[in-house]
């Protein structure tokens, strides 16, 4: 079964420090200019379509540099804590496309779904 994919984005400008720039620069690949371009230019996808692990591990890094980062579940677009804790206090995922249990945002691990009945529960929990 797919898992969704999970954008990071930067949320505010005003954070253009060295370390910032070197931040945004190691979690996209591109250079200081574009790394500073896309700072000034927010909010802005910084990384897209990742699994959920990396687009956490990228926003953490560049929280830490001081850059206002978001994960967003591009299946329900909605947007991570900041603790990444899973969604299920904001009400279940509202695609239309899978179950809530299939939404890697979600504490869930399981429904009832056709592919749940014939594989078995799908362990899909942070």
């Amino acid at each position: 079964m797919e898992e969704p994919g999970f954008t990071v984005l930067v949320t505010e400008s005003g954070a253009g420090g060295h370390r910032a720039l070197q931040a945004v620069k190691a979690v996209t690949g591109l250079s200081l200019w574009r790394s500073k371009l896309l700072l000034g230019s927010t909010p802005a996808e910084v990384v897209e379509e990742v699994p959920l692990d990396t687009a956490v591990v990228a926003a953490r890094r560049l929280r830490e540099a001081g850059v206002p980062a978001a994960v967003r579940c591009t299946w329900c677009d909605r947007m991570l804590p900041r603790d990444e804790t899973p969604l299920d206090d904001q009400g279940p995922c509202v695609s239309r496309y899978w179950p809530t249990a299939h939404c890697r945002a979600n504490s869930l691990s399981s429904c009832d779904c056709e592919f749940c009945s014939t594989y078995g529960p799908v362990g899909l929990t942070l």
